[in-house]
């Protein structure tokens, strides 16, 4: 079989409205589907809000009111987006990628990990919760959430990395339902990490998602230990 192109890259200037970017990204996973729309990446930044998956638990909005409250398809609990926050949407063809969402969702986990590794920073996963850890000096941390949705074996939502976040934000909710646990941010983990920098890392090393996604054998991420005394 030859090998599958690329997707094509969009990162969008400014803050992009959540409702109207998740309007647009169904429609162009729509005619993908129908045949008339190439895979592509988007990369955003949202105003804040927070997003309720699936499997969100009332009990874990902390501060109702304060910010949006957008219900989603995809899998997951509470979440929050905001500025300085990179969110990543890939719309990809995983019936001629794989037919694998748990390899889709590792080949994330192992594309982010990487990226990150590029900006001085050391992550993996951890039996803490899905997403992307980072061990720091106050303990266990989380720095990227990661939450899916396939239609049609064409993938969305996807990814959200924290760079220059105002966690402050995160005391709206329990995120993801892990309360044992905190978040953290790349800013406050390596010197000079921006936006542009985290882009770039994440560009450099989409071969890691693509490869992933096709490999004989799943990629191999680090795990974090989660100390049984914060569970």
């Amino acid at each position: 079989m030859a090998a599958l192109p690329d997707p094509l890259w969009r990162p969008f200037p400014g803050l992009s409205d959540y409702a109207g970017t998740v309007a647009a990204m169904e429609a162009h996973v729509e005619r993908m589907a129908a045949g008339a729309a190439a895979e592509e990446i988007w990369l955003v930044e949202h105003p804040p809000l927070l997003t309720a998956g699936t499997s969100a638990d009332p009990a874990e909005l902390l501060a109702p009111g304060r910010f949006p409250v957008h219900p989603v398809g995809r899998g997951g609990r509470f979440t929050y987006h905001g500025p300085g926050q990179r969110v990543v949407y890939p719309m990809l063809d995983l019936g001629r990628r794989g037919r694998d969402v748990r390899r889709y969702v590792a080949a994330l986990e192992a594309w982010a990990v990487a990226a990150l590794s590029d900006c001085g920073i050391e992550a993996g996963i951890s039996e803490a919760g899905t997403g992307i850890w980072v061990e720091t000096a106050e303990g266990l941390r989380k720095i990227g959430a990661i939450g899916v949705r396939v239609r049609r074996w064409i993938s969305f939502h996807g990814l959200a990395l924290n760079v220059t976040t105002d966690l402050g934000h995160y005391d709206a909710i329990v995120p993801c339902g892990i309360a044992a646990f905190g978040v953290t941010r790349a800013a406050d983990l390596a010197p000079d990490v921006t936006m542009a920098r985290v882009d770039a890392a994440l560009r450099l090393n989409l071969p890691v998602l693509m490869h992933s996604l096709s490999a004989p054998e799943p990629p191999r991420i680090k795990t974090l230990e989660a100390h049984p005394d914060c569970r």
